[in-house]
């Protein structure tokens, strides 16, 4: 009987427990909890030049392992955290050879600190600095995942596996809208460096930092982890139109589009009576261009009359060029009043280089935002002057009072000059 009884109970819980696997499929939480997880990457340079003392009277490779032991103690749970290393098991002399040598230390996933320091803990200074592959198998280690994804790069000296120039690569990366932001620091304050390193991040959003001493190697790594922790704006794609008529109606929120060279893109905003479109543009160059750029957005009517524009220039010293507009409507008496329906209109004058493709048009990056407006709406801009009107009417008004000034004047000494 008590056989009986236990053999019951047992089948109970099997079957319960066969119930909730199927309810519940084991992989189901896990990927709920982990698909929106921000996943870093830190990619450290090992390579033989890592052994110079230079760094507070420590070697750079003893200042970079210190400040992965505190970044680690210090990650926030929710980053999933990896680290791959470059130039750290080749020493030999085959360039072949060396510039294959990245490896991943530690995988990307939940971190555990003490594995995770036990890997660094065993790195030498030893090869290449092969950092444009570094930089490619590093964003095959973050793919997949809706949340942040970013590379931090920390080196002391140039790739030395050039044709792949590591800027090109950023490009790449950046191109494939994954959504990959490459942030840089340089172990040494040196020119050619610097621009490579810049060149990088500015490819992808990100920044570059020169650093010098422990405490701030520590401090910017861990800046940087946690900002993959803040949350993230996932942009919207659209498809703006070749006029506006048929441009698509966008709402306060984040877009991104392609526009190709020599080419116009129109969106469409609705801004009700009482309030204020803020629009912003970001063009990115993600392939060599040449030099002396701009963009330019104008918010418009629907009869093409201009309402207001923001404009800016480059020069071939950054690869994204960033411009916006405001628009405040002002308030209507009129209880029937309907909303004004405005054209934003996107054009660049960016120029590829010779031999360089030309689709996909260059990424960009469009901010709406439609608010209440300012309690005293007085700036509405009009006629594409806004308050410019002001400035207008005082200039006439001063050169007229100026020129009646002058010919008083001048009457004045010629009745002296015929007097004497």
């Amino acid at each position: 009987m008590i056989t009986r009884q236990r053999l019951a109970v047992g089948l109970c819980a099997l079957l319960a427990a066969l119930t909730a696997g199927f309810a519940f499929p084991a992989g189901a939480v896990a990927d709920e909890t982990t698909a929106d997880a921000p996943k870093v990457d830190l990619v450290l340079d090992v390579s033989g030049s890592m052994r110079a003392r230079d760094i507070d009277g420590e070697s750079r490779m003893a200042a970079a392992k210190q400040a992965f032991n505190e970044v680690l103690d210090a990650t926030p749970e929710e980053v999933r955290l990896g680290i791959r290393t470059l130039g750290a098991n080749y020493p030999g002399d085959d360039r072949k050879t060396g510039c294959k040598d990245t490896a991943q230390l530690y995988p990307v996933g939940p971190l555990d600190r003490t594995e995770a320091k036990t890997a660094v803990a065993t790195l030498s200074p030893t090869g290449w600095t092969p950092i444009g592959p570094a930089l490619l198998k590093a964003a095959d280690d973050l793919d997949g995942g809706t949340g942040s994804h970013r590379i931090v790069l920390i080196t002391d000296g140039e790739d030395t596996c050039a044709p792949l120039d590591p800027c090109e690569v950023a490009r790449e990366i950046a191109a494939k809208g994954v959504g990959l932001t490459i942030d840089t620091l340089g172990l040494v304050p040196n020119s050619k460096l610097s621009k490579q390193l810049s060149c990088i991040a500015e490819a992808t959003g990100g920044t570059y930092t020169s650093v010098e001493h422990k405490e701030d190697l520590t401090d910017k790594v861990n800046q940087l982890v946690d900002r993959a922790a803040d949350k993230v704006v996932t942009p919207v794609a659209v498809d703006g139109a070749a006029d506006c008529a048929k441009a698509p109606t966008l709402k306060s929120g984040l877009f991104t589009d392609r526009a190709e060279f020599a080419q116009h893109r129109w969106y469409r905003v609705d801004v009700k009576p009482g309030q204020e479109l803020r629009a912003s543009v970001s063009l990115s160059a993600d392939r060599q261009v040449n030099p002396d750029y701009g963009v330019l957005l104008r918010a418009v009517t629907v009869h093409n009359r201009e309402i207001v524009r923001g404009e800016a220039a480059g020069t071939g010293r950054t690869d994204v060029v960033s411009t916006g507009l405001r628009y405040p409507k002002a308030e209507s008496d009129d209880e029937d009043a309907t909303a004004e329906t405005v054209c934003l209109q996107v054009s660049h004058s960016f120029s590829p280089a010779a031999g360089v493709k030309t689709t996909p048009g260059l990424p960009l990056e469009l901010t709406v935002d439609v608010v209440d407006g300012p309690d005293q709406a007085g700036d509405v801009a009009s006629f594409g002057l806004g308050r410019g009107w002001w400035l207008l009417g005082a200039l006439v008004l001063t050169g007229f009072l100026a020129g009646l000034l002058w010919g008083w004047l001048s009457r004045w000494r010629f009745a002296v000059w015929r007097t004497n």
